[in-house]
């Protein structure tokens, strides 16, 4: 705990960050500006020893108004995750590139774009898709996307095609004649 309070300490001297949230012995996370964040992971990076980024993700904080962003880096020599944390707007969701940073950013940042929508200014390649190939549907990753409305839209019933009920198929076509089931 000494050592991620004194981490704090120095980050929060040059930075403007929010709580130190100590999951484990080795995982913690600390919330900062969005606008810091490029600077907050190069400072994490050159001088904590943080030169891993394992990976970025987004939590849809839907009610909020907001999106998550975590960057999760790691320390290798320390044995230690550090997951920096913060918060931007769901219905303009921007976000600097970081992509000049580590090798990785661009592709998590391609992701992020697609499954929830999120810009990134500048990324180099960020336009192109990266799982949903044609995809001409809103983000998918997103808490308000209804799946089973795209789907009923999208994918129209084909002739001949049966719905069963999985537990009276498995009774119909496994155990044919088994009334105890």
């Amino acid at each position: 705990m000494n050592d991620m309070n004194a981490l704090r300490a120095e980050v929060d001297h040059r930075y403007k960050i929010g709580e130190l949230v100590e999951k484990r012995d080795d995982l913690a996370f600390l919330e900062c500006g969005k606008v810091d964040i490029p600077d907050v992971l190069v400072y994490l990076r050159d001088h904590q020893g943080y030169v891993h980024l394992s990976f970025i993700t987004c939590i849809d904080r839907l009610e909020e108004g907001q999106f998550e962003l975590v960057y999760m880096l790691r320390n290798h020599e320390a044995k230690h995750d550090l997951g920096i944390k913060t918060y931007i707007d769901r219905e303009n969701p921007v976000m600097e590139s970081t992509h000049g940073h580590w090798a990785a950013v661009a592709t998590y940042q391609r992701e992020l774009r697609e499954m929830f929508g999120i810009e990134f200014p500048g990324c180099p390649r960020v336009e192109e898709s990266f799982a949903l190939e044609s995809w001409e549907g809103p983000p998918p990753m997103r808490r308000d996307f209804d799946t089973k409305k795209y789907s009923e839209e999208t994918y129209f019933p084909r002739p001949g095609r049966e719905t069963n009920d999985p537990a009276d198929h498995m009774k119909k076509t496994q155990y044919p004649g088994r009334a105890d089931l």
